[in-house]
């Protein structure tokens, strides 16, 4: 989709509209179990002092993701 970008690009308390998964396999079967389908609202809630892992509101639940699983969700930034 234009204009989408990944999820570790999103800025601290920012939110993004996922679009699609680009993981296959276990990896992707895993992200949607968390509930990042198309059209699920994610916020960025805070990065690690060294910027991985990082943790997401999704479906008012805080799971922290590494840069290379959240680089695997694509998404466009929205306002809340």
């Amino acid at each position: 989709m234009p204009g989408a970008i990944p999820l570790n690009h999103i800025r601290n308390g920012c939110w993004a509209l996922v679009t699609e998964l680009a993981a296959e396999g276990p990896a992707r079967r895993r992200l949607l179990d968390l509930g990042l389908v198309p059209g699920t609202k994610v916020e960025v809630i805070r990065r690690s002092p060294l910027g991985d892992p990082i943790a997401f509101n999704i479906r008012g639940a805080v799971i922290a993701f590494r840069k290379e699983e959240a680089e695997q969700v694509l998404v466009l930034q929205v306002t809340q």
